[in-house]
């Protein structure tokens, strides 16, 4: 079939392909350029003006013995869980 086709058809054929081929590649290396900048842009103005805030931890109080202390609902829960655990290997 290529030997059918006139060689100036088919030469600027080839010519379109490639200046379709880098303009292609052109234009998805802009937008891809575009997005990384952006991306960073946004990433920089968000941590700038909304910082992210670092939640408070409560310390729980400690026991002479050095482990920290139980509190009544904590303890109740364990002895339920227990209950519940030896209650299915029955």
């Amino acid at each position: 079939m290529l030997n059918q086709l006139p060689k100036e058809l088919l030469l600027e054929q080839v010519n379109n392909g490639l200046i379709l081929l880098l303009l292609g590649m052109g234009v998805v290396f802009l937008f891809l350029t575009l997005l990384v900048f952006s991306t960073k842009f946004l990433s920089f103005f968000v941590k700038k003006y909304f910082p992210e805030k670092v939640p408070v931890v409560a310390k729980r109080p400690v026991s002479a013995s050095g482990f920290p202390a139980v509190d009544s609902a904590g303890a109740e829960i364990a002895v339920a869980v227990a209950a519940a655990v030896e209650q299915s290997k029955r």
